[in-house]
């Protein structure tokens, strides 16, 4: 966890989030910055569709686009759509700590089962369904997951301001992830 940045501070915060979508994302999260009123969003927020995550930010502050992962590859015209109709300059790209999506060629059987038991459906169809989208969204882990995605999207976005950061579920606090 060493190449992970806490902002405990506005200090704490590098210089190039400043003043930006993505320093106030902070501040609000973290810092418990009173939140501002907001007609229009600032920013795109990637995260996990986990359920242990909840964000402190005002109302209108952001497009949020939830996906398996923080996984956006899939989200691309959605992504699109905010910087192009929404007009956003910045996208924080949120992953977090004991993702589901890491190692989830170990889940196989609890997936297939699920399916099965909960879902009713066919044993055969689910390991089909499995076999099929597994490898799509497996992440690897976490913060190098977050950290080839960012650079997937500055490539793709090169005047969008994309941060790296992950969620620790633990202290339910962001933290920047180190690039170098």
């Amino acid at each position: 966890m060493e190449r992970l940045q806490k902002i405990i501070t506005t200090e704490d915060i590098p210089a190039e989030y400043q003043d930006t979508p993505i320093g106030l994302l902070l501040e609000y999260h973290n810092l418990a910055r009173p939140l501002d009123h907001y007609t229009k969003a600032q920013l795109l927020i990637g995260m996990c569709m986990d359920h242990r995550k909840h964000l402190l930010i005002p109302d209108n502050f952001a497009y949020i686009i939830r996906a398996g992962g923080a996984n956006l590859r899939y989200s691309e015209f959605k992504v699109s759509y905010a910087i192009a109709v929404g007009e956003v300059s910045s996208i924080a790209l949120i992953g977090h700590t004991n993702c589901g999506m890491v190692n989830v060629m170990a889940k196989r059987d609890a997936f297939i089962n699920g399916l099965v038991e909960r879902a009713g459906w066919d044993r055969e169809w689910a390991e089909q369904h499995f076999t099929h989208f597994s490898t799509m969204y497996e992440i690897g882990n976490e913060i190098d997951f977050v950290l080839s995605e960012s650079k997937r999207l500055r490539l793709r976005y090169p005047k969008i301001q994309v941060a790296p950061l992950l969620y620790r579920v633990e202290d339910n606090r962001l933290y920047l992830i180190s690039e170098e």
